[in-house]
């Protein structure tokens, strides 16, 4: 079913007034009147697509598994619809005439089809439970989450990429690569850069975590800025520890308690010890080796860039490698830079930016998203400076935030960078409909 050829070679032979599509493999019992709701609703709401919410069978037990709204910005390949996804026949019709047929892609097609069809037709969420999926192979919660930068699926995320790109042209939100360059600092700041890093009860990993950024070597003066969100398991007992014993580590408790992972940076980026560039560190993951800091500012002097994002190894607690290994992106060029991050949830690591621009555009207080909202922001108007080799390890355990995370978070998460997304599309399209 991703297949451009197969897709069109349908499309032309289907005489249905609609067309009914399993996406994905697995067992799919309907309920009761469920194909007669289906299209009922297509035909009341004049929808290209309606798609519902089902249940999940999972060792004889049924799940429910609700699944979001769609709306401008889940342009995203991986949005969830389900396995069953009803089409108006005539809606396809008219999109292919309109915008052109489904190229010759083989992972890319249903992807290409439904991202046309949302330009002028209802993409038609039924919040009810319309059927049941039992998976034919169980999947490990959260492992789904790296599918999109597996390196054997790197032929397909170009694939995605283009027709991403693709569609933000046809939808008038495509930015040429034409750069604002970047303002001047004229702030003095304590040192060149920051390490930050953002923790709230991580008793087990953070001495790893700044032992990682103190064992630095950079021609530059840096430190290492830890913002203790009121840690309560000993984590913050390491800290003074650590800080008392060198100089380089600022541990900063807020005086809110309101905050978010976004919150605790702009503590960090606010405050008197911040240097010139903030980088990235989360409290779990450790820098590769001792020249990550000086590779990245490398890149700020060489490229003049606002921000620069780097690759990460995924490895377990004992740092040994773990599927899909490596994450960097290549699929992303420097051309098409300023796109390149809209269709997929994430951004890469480590990130960092220019600390002055952080000031004038601060991170949304929230413990999800925070990072890829800046850097969107950050991409409507900057170069974004790249490294393909892995600087970062990403350990994955059981502690981490986004391990085992139920449906209904999974959702809020993914509706939440939609919306990031859908404002973004908006300034888009307003500063191209300006000229």
């Amino acid at each position: 079913m991703s297949s451009g050829v197969v897709l069109n070679s349908l499309f032309k032979r289907v005489e249905s007034k609609y067309l009914l599509l399993v996406t994905q493999p697995g067992r799919i019992d309907f309920g009761q009147f469920a194909l007669e709701q289906f299209l009922s609703v297509a035909e009341e709401t004049n929808a290209g697509i309606v798609y519902s919410d089902f249940y999940d069978i999972e060792n004889g037990e049924k799940y429910e598994h609700p699944v979001n709204d769609y709306q401008i910005g889940s342009i995203r390949d991986g949005f969830d619809f389900g396995s069953v996804m009803l089409f108006s026949v005539s809606a396809i019709r008219a999109a292919l005439k309109k915008y052109g047929s489904i190229p010759k892609v083989d992972g890319a097609g249903l992807y290409d089809l439904r991202l046309k069809l949302s330009i002028d037709r209802r993409v038609f969420h039924i919040r009810e439970y319309l059927y049941s999926r039992t998976e034919t192979h169980a999947r490990v919660t959260g492992e789904k989450q790296f599918d999109y930068v597996d390196p054997r699926y790197h032929a397909i995320q170009k694939e995605m990429e283009a027709t991403a790109t693709k569609h933000l042209k046809n939808i008038g939100a495509y930015l040429k690569p034409k750069f604002m360059p970047v303002p001047n600092v004229k702030t003095k700041y304590p040192v060149e850069a920051s390490v930050i890093i953002p923790v709230r009860n991580r008793v087990k990993t953070i001495a790893e975590a700044v032992d990682s950024a103190l064992t630095q070597q950079t021609d530059f003066s840096f430190n290492i800025i830890v913002v203790d969100n009121h840690s309560s398991d000993g984590t913050s007992e390491i800290l003074n520890a650590l800080s008392k014993k060198s100089p380089l580590v600022k541990h900063i408790v807020p005086q809110r308690v309101d905050l978010g992972i976004g919150g605790c940076w702009n503590e960090a980026v606010f405050s008197e010890h911040c240097g010139k560039y903030a980088v990235q560190l989360d409290s779990d993951d450790i820098y590769a080796s001792g020249e990550t800091l000086q590779r990245i500012i490398n890149v700020f002097r060489s490229a003049k860039v606002a921000m620069v994002v780097g690759s990460y190894r995924l490895v377990n607690m004992k740092l040994e490698e773990i599927p899909p290994g490596i994450v960097d992106h290549k699929e992303w060029t420097p051309k098409n830079g300023r796109n390149n991050a809209l269709r997929i949830n994430g951004f890469g690591a480590p990130r960092a930016f220019l600390t002055s621009l952080l000031r004038e555009i601060p991170l949304a207080n929230v413990s999800y998203g925070e990072d890829y909202r800046i850097a969107l922001r950050v991409s409507r108007e900057y170069q974004i400076g790249r490294i393909y080799e892995p600087i970062y390890l990403c350990r994955r355990w059981e502690g981490n935030s986004d391990a085992e995370l139920s449906t209904e978070k999974t959702n809020r998460n993914d509706a939440y960078k939609d919306m990031l997304r859908t404002i973004e599309i908006f300034a888009r399209q307003k500063i191209n409909r300006k000229g």
